[in-house]
This record gives C-alpha cells, sequence and structure tokens, in this order.
C-alpha cells in the first residue's frame, strides 16, 4: 500500500509537467521505439535460418520435380535438394512427393521404395495424416488389402495410429464392400494398438451397414453406441430408416419395430421419418399397413401433407383396397389439402381399374374446373382405360379434344386408340390414324400392323396392305405371322387377277 501511495504523487507529478516537455519527450520515445536496433536472440536467428534454408529445399524439390527426367526416382530429387542446402528433409516434403507419385500410375511402385527409406533412414516422427492420405489412396485405387497393411505397420515408422486413421481404414473396407468380418477383425486388433473406437467409427459402420441393406444390425449398432455412453444421433437414426425403402430384400425386415426401436433409445421420429415407414410399407405392397401408420401420424399431432396422402392413396389402390381409398381421398379434401396432378392420376388410375369410367371422365373434367391442368400420364390412363372397356366413341372424344389442345400426342397414345378401332372393326379410320402416326415420325409395333392387315385382307383392300407392308419394310417392323399370311394372299390375288386379263 505504501508503494502505490509513493506511485501516486509520482504519477500525478508527470502529469504536470509542461505540455512543451511532454510533447517533445513523447516525440523523443517515439523515435526510439521505431529506429532502435534490439539485440536478436541467437536461437531465434538459428530457428529462422533453418526455416528459410528447408523453404529453399522444398522450392528446388518442386521445381526439379516439374522438370524431372522421367527415369529419375522422386526420392533421389527429394535427397539431392535437401542436400544441396545442407538440411535433412522433412515430413511435408515427403508428403509431398507420395502426393506427386500417387497422381501417376506408372510410378506407383516407388511407393514402397519412399516408405522403405523414411523407416530406415529418417528419424523423425511420421505425421498420421501421411498414412490417411495412402489408405485412402490405397482405397481409391482398388488396393484395399495395402490400405490394411499401411494401418498396422504405422508403428514401423515411428507414428502411434489414432482413430482417425483408423476411420479411414473401416471407410475404405466398407466403400469397397469388405466382408464385415475383416472390419470386425481390424476393430479388435485396433485395441492392441490402444485405439478405441469413438462416435465417429460408430457412424461409418452404420452407414455402411444402411448401404448393403443391413438395417437391423444397424439399429443394433445403435444400440451399442448409445450402451457406450456416446449420444444418439438423429441423423443416423434417420439414415438409418431412409435407407430400409432402398433394399431390395425387404421381407424379413419389420420397419415399424425398428421405429419402435428407435423410441426406447429416446428418439423422437420426425414426420419425415414416419413418411419414410409410409413409403416402405408401399414399396412393399402393404397400403393397409401404409394406412395405419398414417393414422398414427395425426393421432400423435403431426399434420400428414399430400404427399403423404398420395403415396398411401396409391398403395390402398395397388392393393385392391378401393373403399378405403375413396374414404382417404374424401378425408383430404375435408381436411382443405389441394389434391395436386399426383393426387388425381393416381385416383383416376383407381377408377379405371374399378372400370368406374363415367366416374374418371368426371374426374378428368373436375381437374380443369379446379385449375389442375391434366398431364399426358392423366390422358394415357383415361384412353388405356376406355379402350380396355371397348367404349371407343368416348376414347375418340377424349383423343380430339386432345389434339384440339394442342398436346403433343406419344406414340403409346396412337396405339391405344388404333388399336381399339382394329378390335371394334373400324379399319378405315384406323387406317388413316395409323398414317397420321407415321406421318408424326412414330412407328407402330407390328402387333398395329398385323391386326391392320388382317381386317383389310378380309375387307380385299390388298392394295391398302401393299402400302402398308412396304411401310413396315421402310421403318425396320419385323411382320408377324399375320402380315405374311396377307402378304402372301396378297400375291396370290393379285395373280388371279393377271390370269383374268
Amino acid at each position: 500500500m505504501s508503494l502505490f501511495r509513493r506511485f501516486i504523487p509520482l504519477h500525478m507529478k508527470l502529469h504536470s509537467s509542461s505540455h512543451s516537455y511532454s510533447a517533445r519527450s513523447s516525440m523523443d520515445n517515439y523515435f526510439l521505439r521505431k529506429r532502435r536496433k534490439w539485440p536478436l536472440s541467437p536461437y531465434k536467428t538459428k530457428w529462422q535460418e533453418e526455416t528459410l534454408t528447408h523453404q529453399f529445399a522444398m522450392q528446388k524439390l518442386v521445381e526439379s520435380t516439374a522438370n524431372r527426367c522421367p527415369k529419375t526416382h522422386l526420392l533421389s530429387i527429394l535427397i539431392d535438394s535437401f542436400s544441396t542446402y545442407e538440411c535433412d528433409p522433412t515430413p511435408n516434403a515427403y508428403y509431398f512427393i507420395l502426393k506427386t507419385v500417387t497422381k501417376n500410375p506408372s510410378i506407383w511402385d516407388e511407393i514402397p521404395l519412399i516408405l522403405d527409406h523414411i523407416g530406415r533412414v529418417e528419424k523423425f516422427e511420421t505425421p498420421e495424416y501421411i498414412f490417411t492420405y495412402l489408405i485412402k489412396f490405397y482405397g481409391d485405387s482398388n488396393m484395399t488389402h495395402l490400405a490394411y497393411e499401411m494401418f498396422f505397420t504405422m508403428p514401423a515408422f515411428r507414428c502411434n495410429p489414432s482413430v482417425k486413421s483408423l476411420n479411414c481404414l473401416i471407410w475404405v473396407l466398407c466403400k469397397n464392400n469388405y466382408d464385415l468380418r475383416i472390419v470386425l477383425q481390424v476393430l479388435v486388433k485396433s485395441q492392441l494398438l490402444n485405439i478405441w473406437v469413438e462416435e465417429s467409427t460408430f457412424k461409418i459402420l452404420i452407414r455402411a451397414l444402411c448401404r448393403i441393406g443391413k438395417a437391423n444390425y444397424a439399429v443394433d449398432l445403435l444400440k451399442l453406441m448409445v450402451d457406450s455412453g456416446f449420444n444418439r444421433d438423429a441423423n443416423i437414426c434417420s439414415l438409418i430408416l431412409s435407407t430400409m425403402p432402398e433394399v431390395k430384400d425387404c421381407d424379413g425386415v419389420e420397419i415399424w419395430g425398428v421405429l419402435e426401436e428407435m423410441r426406447k433409445l429416446g428418439y423422437s421420429p420426425k414426420r419425415v421419418d414416419l413418411f419414410t415407414v409410409i413409403r416402405f410399407y408401399v414399396k412393399n405392397g402393404k397400403g393397409m399397413d401404409a394406412l395405419e401408420v398414417l393414422n398414427k401420424m395425426k393421432m400423435s399431432g403431426m399434420v400428414p401433407d399430400v404427399v403423404c396422402y398420395n403415396l398411401v392413396l396409391n398403395g390402398l389402390i395397388f392393393e385392391g383396397e378401393y373403399s378405403n381409398a375413396d374414404e382417404l381421398f374424401d378425408e383430404l379434401l375435408v381436411l382443405g389439402l389441394n389434391p395436386d396432378i399426383v393426387t388425381y392420376n393416381v385416383y383416376i388410375n383407381g377408377l379405371c381399374k374399378q372400370v368406374k369410367m363415367v366416374e374418371a371422365l368426371r374426374m378428368l373434367g373436375c381437374m380443369e374446373d379446379l385449375g389442375c391442368k391434366p398431364e399426358m400420364n392423366t390422358y394415357h390412363t383415361i384412353l388405356d382405360g376406355l379402350c380396355r372397356c371397348g367404349m371407343l366413341s368416348s376414347a375418340k372424344e377424349v383423343f380430339w379434344q386432345m389434339k384440339s389442345k394442342g398436346l403433343q400426342l406419344s406414340s403409346q397414345m396412337y396405339g391405344i386408340v388404333i388399336n381399339c378401332m382394329i378390335r371394334n372393326g373400324e379399319v378405315d379410320e384406323a387406317y388413316n390414324l395409323l398414317h397420321e402416326m407415321v406421318d408424326m415420325g412414330f412407328v407402330p409395333q407390328s402387333i398395329t400392323f398385323d391386326g391392320l392387315i388382317g381386317l383389310l385382307c378380309k375387307k380385299g383392300s390388298f392394295s391398302e396392305v401393299m402400302e402398308l407392308l412396304n411401310i413396315m419394310v421402310t421403318k425396320n417392323v419385323v411382320p408377324g405371322i399375320r402380315s405374311w399370311e396377307a402378304f402372301v394372299q396378297a400375291l396370290s390375288s393379285a395373280k388371279e387377277e393377271r390370269n383374268v386379263e
């Protein structure tokens, strides 16, 4: 306290000096700060010289590598570059030449030489990033066995592997679809190297299991991850669920059970997760199960969107649950959701399957009145349904409406209408429409030609038959049996006509 008291008057005394003196002394201090040559530490000077020397050596290495002779090994260039400046090569220098080697497949055989030199000659502790780079390189180059060997030989290069290099190796093994037993073997051996898996390791393994369709195993591993004290990752849970609908063989998988297991781990599913469950059931032909999930969504307070309704509606129609599909469509409207083009397409497809073509045509009109413009799939479904029911007049009316609206008609639509005309015996209209189809650049199927040629032969229109046969030859359409029979009959008739003359 006494020192502080003595300091205060001194401090006040300094500030009570004249203004000119303070200004002059401040200028003098500024000059000293800017001009004084402070003594340099000898240790700092030595470190700066070494750093500068290594920079020069590294620069020479880069230049020599760019201008090297193809027969000269990169290791020799590295040694010469650093010998020129009388300094030892750094780990970054070896990292540079390794990256250079890996970019040129013709000199990949130099990698073992470089690694051998690091292990035998150099004394530094090799950084782990050099080995993680090589492990990933071997994995990307389909040399996974070398990546495996690289990981377990790291201690020979004075480098203690950590979970980073372990994760890199596991990622390479899983990416290249290695046997899971080898992955397990790596995990067991890594414990001997005092490496313990972390949350990131679990995530890599879970993603790999999801990719190969082992969702149940992924859930078991997720349980182990939580039991080991790691945090439950919501993204991992969503990933497991999202990959299940993409699995080709899902017969032995119960996705709702998987979701319940995740609930026990404290995971609260989101709407996108339940949508994934619905998509899984629809894809596997379980429309009623998808409807049950939709109802559970609503009971939990979630509001399904029109996409969810479209998916369940499609599943119900595919399963033949038409009454439930009708109720679901009415529910969608009552809830105030606006049906989109997918909704209408799916529902119209269900009406066509039930042979309710009058209702399907009425729904087509409602679409236009509500401002939802029908697309080509909508018209295709309507035309196909009408022609299957033999309602040719309605099909022709829809077809002409499409043409009047300037819609781009497809080859399939022409074929549907022409085949329906052939079945109904309307030869002339079918013949004219087929010519229009060809003029549009489309190629009718062989069965269409066969049916029309058969009717023309019965009618005795052999000149039209010959014309159609010429079109088939021009369009490289292989005639069917009926076309060959008609062709022979046409030739016989022409021969008879010549004989009569």
